[in-house]
């Protein structure tokens, strides 16, 4: 099942309103991706600016509430940015070329009772290769800095989205270990 305030995207269970509501109903894992807008890195440019500290300090917080959520197995995802190690340290680095995307996206996974994420680079006897090689920059900034976005900062519905190949990986891998659980084996 999915929650968001806004409806979804795809077809499927989908709540539409605040996942408090809904989070003590019995869920046995959760993978939530708090907004960013507030605690990544890529916005510390305008950190200080007129009542953003009271903006970050609510992300925070809402985050800190889904981190305690009454739920055994929980994954948060986000960029790099404030809520480590302020909430917690986060689990897992992980980028969207380790999952077979084209992609290169630092992104942070918070980890409770859910292993790591496995992605494979070279092949071996029992496993595929799941990495895409290492995208090139796309653009290099007048501070020689490597960009690897092209899109504006204004696009951030865009730029926040989970990579399909990150996504599929958490499903197979975190929904194997439900599966292999007894109490779902009927």
């Amino acid at each position: 099942m999915s929650c968001d305030l806004k409806a979804s995207e795809v077809p499927g269970p989908h709540y539409q309103g605040d996942i408090f509501d809904i989070v003590g109903g019995g869920f046995d894992l959760m993978i939530a991706h708090p907004p960013c807008t507030y605690l990544s890195y890529a916005g510390t440019s305008s950190w200080n600016l007129p009542g953003r500290c009271e903006k970050r300090l609510a992300a925070l917080d809402f985050f800190r509430k889904l981190w305690e959520a009454p739920i055994e197995r929980i994954c948060l995802e986000n960029p790099k940015g404030c809520a480590s190690p302020t909430i917690a340290k986060y689990s897992q680095e992980i980028q969207p070329f380790h999952f077979g995307e084209s992609e290169y996206k630092t992104t942070w996974i918070w980890l409770k009772n859910l292993p790591p994420l496995v992605h494979i680079g070279l092949p071996d006897l029992f496993s595929n290769i799941t990495e895409a090689p290492p995208p090139e920059p796309r653009r290099v900034d007048k501070s020689g800095k490597r960009r690897h976005f092209v899109e504006s900062f204004s696009d951030t519905a865009k730029r926040a989205r989970t990579f399909q190949g990150i996504a599929d990986a958490m499903a197979d891998q975190w929904g194997a270990i439900l599966l292999r659980n007894p109490v779902y084996a009927h």
